[in-house]
């Protein structure tokens, strides 16, 4: 649940620049002119370099749908009445049902944790109902996943194609695979955490839907109506991103806590990680950071596709609000998920988690047809910045890349 709200509507341009390209933020434009135009000779005025060639230097974060640039690209008339049909008819039962679930789901959370003291971790800032046992646990479970699968079809997502791919791994992983069969014959290893490449939100609903692991998520994420607790439920750990202090030391510390809690006991959560640390547009794979393998424990990697033919599901360089109300106006939204086998560690990986994190990237990137891309979270706020023709880039390029 690595959502980088406050990232993706860069700091808006001061009122005095006179400079007619520049808006308010990703969301609130009253400029009627589409945002940007496929034109090469249109200079970005934060980097001084044309449109085209910061799609190829920010090439996994381009939006390539019929929506353009920040979703305000100029819509053919053909989309225009398509976009009319669905407010009137999709958007408003959509957004009910949607309201519904949630609330339905909450009710729930609340009435399993009513008397029920959640784990808490004063020194970290960290609590949840994840280690919460019996009946109550598994009645938050598997609503929990029932529910997430409800409200992707009430998005439109009516089939979910899912694949478990059986291919043949390297051959120091292949031999420890193996070795772990012969001490452990009657029960395979357990897995310390699913990492998946992260194109959306909507990867989150998925991954509850599938096998309600564990997130991390911002800490201000346990503070939202509705969505507080049912965060606690899922047992995220939460991070603060704008904090340049030793927390992030910590946060990894408990990640990696986490991850050996689940390899080691069945009865732990699972943890979901998405190493890439931000989303794309779904056609690359960023560097992994390598929090999630620093526990040396083997993971399931998983690759996620939106097919799409109008409005791309990813969130790359959209704001939040035009992306659920596209995604609502949708009439039908596809998603692919690709399992592919849980990955062992040789030694030589649990002796570089580097090089165990970019071992499990080739892995994703080569079965899931992905082009690998070298930059990241930073680049990323750099591009927006030029998208909305702000001058404050000094002050993206000094925010803390986590």
């Amino acid at each position: 649940m690595d959502t980088e709200l406050k990232s993706m509507n860069p700091d808006p341009p001061k009122p005095e620049q006179p400079d007619p390209a520049s808006r308010d933020d990703g969301s609130n434009s009253k400029d009627d002119r589409p945002l940007l135009k496929s034109d090469s000779n249109r200079i970005s005025s934060t980097t001084g370099e044309s449109i085209e060639e910061l799609e190829k230097k920010f090439a996994a974060y381009v939006r390539n749908d019929v929506y353009g640039p920040m979703g305000r690209g100029e819509l053919p008339l053909v989309e225009k009445v398509l976009l009319g049909i669905a407010v009137v008819t999709l958007v408003p039962i959509r957004f009910v049902l949607a309201l519904i679930i949630l609330v339905v789901y909450y009710i729930i959370c609340r009435v399993c944790t009513l008397f029920s003291a959640p784990n808490r971790d004063e020194e970290e800032e960290q609590e949840d109902f994840a280690h919460m046992g019996g009946w109550r646990r598994a009645v938050i479970v598997w609503c929990g996943r029932f529910l997430s699968r409800m409200l992707l079809f009430v998005l439109g997502f009516y089939w979910i194609s899912v694949s478990y791919r059986d291919i043949e791994l390297p051959d120091q992983n292949k031999s420890s695979s193996q070795n772990e069969g012969k001490d452990q014959s009657e029960e395979p290893e357990r897995l310390g955490a699913i990492i998946s490449n992260h194109v959306s939100y909507l990867d989150i609903l998925y991954h509850m839907s599938a096998s309600f692991p564990s997130f991390v998520a911002k800490r201000s994420v346990a503070k939202l109506p509705l969505v507080g607790l049912i965060s606690k439920c899922l047992g995220c750990v939460y991070v603060q991103r704008e904090s340049k202090s030793s927390d992030f030391k910590g946060v990894s510390g408990i990640v990696t806590e986490r991850v050996k809690e689940s390899h080691e006991n069945s009865s732990a959560p699972m943890m979901m990680l998405f190493p890439e640390g931000t989303t794309t547009n779904g056609d690359f794979l960023l560097p992994f950071k390598t929090g999630a393998f620093l526990a040396t424990a083997p993971v399931r990697p998983v690759i996620l596709r939106y097919p799409y033919q109008r409005f791309s599901p990813a969130w790359d360089s959209i704001s939040g609000a035009l992306h659920v109300f596209y995604l609502f106006c949708q009439f039908i939204n596809h998603m692919e998920a690709v399992w592919l086998p849980v990955y062992y560690p040789s030694q030589e990986e649990k002796d570089d988690p580097k090089l165990y994190a970019s071992n499990v990237r080739r892995l994703m990137a080569r079965e899931g047809n992905l082009k690998m891309s070298d930059i990241g979270l930073a680049e990323k706020r750099i591009y927006h910045t030029a998208l909305n023709g702000n001058i404050s880039l000094p002050s993206v390029l000094h925010q803390k890349d986590d």
